[in-house]
């Protein structure tokens, strides 16, 4: 089986155009089902370009502050599970000695 090559110039058009119609569907992955069956390539190909493309022109920044979003995520589940140990410690501390429960 071969595999098809495209043409850098071919391959940012392609691009562009998803980027521009992206907007009209409800998630980038229709709009990529559809222009991949107009030009004639696979579906993962396209995104696969589009993921490269996305990579390169978005910041750094924005992925730092997307992980410090995550650290917080992380940080607020830690807390509750924190939470619920204290509280089950209670009980079988309270349990333990007899004492009657809360």
């Amino acid at each position: 089986m071969k595999r098809q090559t495209y043409a850098p110039e071919i391959k940012e058009r392609t691009v562009r155009m998803l980027i521009t119609v992206a907007g009209a569907y409800p998630s980038t992955w229709p709009a990529i089902q559809i222009i991949a069956s107009k030009i004639g390539c696979r579906t993962e190909t396209l995104r696969s370009w589009n993921k490269k493309h996305i990579d390169q022109t978005i910041p750094a920044s924005v992925q730092t502050q997307s992980q410090e979003q995550r650290i917080k995520e992380l940080e607020r589940e830690c807390r509750q599970a924190n939470e619920i140990i204290r509280k089950a410690a209670t009980f079988f501390a309270q349990a333990e000695t007899g004492r009657p429960l809360k």
